[in-house]
């Protein structure tokens, strides 16, 4: 049996491993000649973190997790918190702690564990043609692949889904633009073992440690779609949509290198019910596309691919165990979609009085709420 991974993010290389247990062959095509992710880190929450642990990639995690141990919001303009607290409590009551990591090293250590030289760069996907026992891939280069089934995690953009949805799919919007990037750790900016979020207006500055001594920091804005921005404008940008703002803001902004900061208009795509068409089968963002506002982006492709993995270690008949994951997935993808959509308004001003009333609650927050929701999030995955 053999299967056409299509695409070598965390989706694709985690569904490849997945398959790979259960005895089957997978052959990976990415499209890019280079990996060059888009965003510098992610957090890969404690239902991602063991979801790589399932598929043999826990070292990773380990090497690359930061040192996050607390929590906490200040105010943007003044700086005083508004909430602090140790995740510890979260920590023991799903025995893993959260892994915020930079992306490109997680992907270039996934494409290591799974075997680099045997990902075929530079295959960008064009055409699908299905049988009801075969698969073939038409690649922009004029080259075709043929399997027995094919994962589909070509990503928001997806080829493959228009194939198995029979329509494109319009991407929305979610009203902000995010900045991200890295820079070295600095406790003017915020503390070493923390993830510390300044808000106000509807905008966020947050901060996160990863390994090697490093912050990876993000800026939301609520802005108009296409606003013509670039590298060269980054800082004199960012200054200005937080004038006024404290202290460690600024100290953060100065310490910025524009030329690897990234500027992103942040989409999702509304969720629909079918994830599988015969033996195709989308994965990861082809399947659900989300706004990063909960952070379960990646680890909800990685929970795909365990349950995909776990739905062939129940029946060796394609048809049946991709229509299993379908059935596994659908509703929990689609709730998450819809979760991040709801803390992306509530976030990002949409309403500024719900906004608003959501830092009031922040000031008396003792960390039992927040910590319940990640919690409740992390326990509805797959493996608990």
């Amino acid at each position: 049996m053999k299967a056409l991974i299509i695409g070598a993010g965390i989706g694709g290389m985690s569904a490849a491993v997945a398959l790979k247990q259960q005895g089957i062959d997978c052959d990976v095509f990415e499209a890019v000649k280079e990996m060059k992710p888009v965003g510098a880190a992610l957090s890969i929450w404690q239902n991602g973190v063991k979801c790589m642990r399932h598929l043999g990639m826990g070292d990773i995690m380990d090497e690359l997790g930061g040192p996050m141990h607390n929590l906490a919001y200040q105010d943007g303009f003044t700086g005083d918190i508004m909430t602090q607290f140790s995740l510890k409590p979260l920590l023991d009551a799903v025995a893993e702690r959260p892994c915020p990591v930079s992306r490109a090293d997680l992907q270039s250590q996934m494409i290591d564990f799974w075997g680099r030289d045997k990902v075929q760069f530079g295959k960008r996907i064009e055409k699908v043609e299905q049988t009801d026992t075969s698969v073939t891939a038409y690649f922009t280069d004029g080259t075709s692949a043929t399997g027995d089934m094919m994962i589909a995690a070509d990503g928001t953009r997806s080829v493959v889904r228009a194939h198995v949805l029979g329509k494109e799919l319009d991407r929305r919007y979610a009203g902000y633009v995010n900045w991200n990037g890295l820079v070295d750790i600095d406790t003017d900016i915020a503390p070493a073992d923390q993830w510390t979020t300044f808000v106000g207006e509807g905008k966020r500055v947050s901060i996160m440690p990863i390994a090697g001594s490093r912050f990876y920091f993000f800026f939301d804005v609520p802005l108009p779609l296409g606003l013509k921005e670039d590298r060269t404008t980054v800082v004199a940008d960012l200054k200005g949509y937080f004038k006024g703002w404290a202290k460690p803001v600024q100290t953060l902004i100065d310490a910025i290198d524009p030329e690897t900061t990234n500027r992103i208009e942040i989409h999702d795509i509304t969720p629909f019910d079918t994830l599988v068409k015969g033996n195709i089968a989308l994965l990861g963002d082809s399947a659900h596309s989300t706004t990063p506002d909960i952070g379960q982006g990646g680890c909800s492709a990685l929970e795909d691919s365990v349950v995909l993995g776990q739905c062939f270690s129940e029946t060796n008949d394609i048809n049946t165990a991709i229509k299993s994951y379908e059935e596994k997935r659908r509703f929990r993808v689609q709730d998450l979609v819809l979760k991040a959509r709801k803390r992306c308004d509530v976030t990002h001003g949409k309403d500024m009085q719900e906004t608003q009333d959501w830092y009031d609650d922040l000031r008396v927050e003792k960390g039992e709420n927040i910590i319940l929701g990640i919690k409740n999030t992390i326990q509805d995955g797959p493996l608990g």
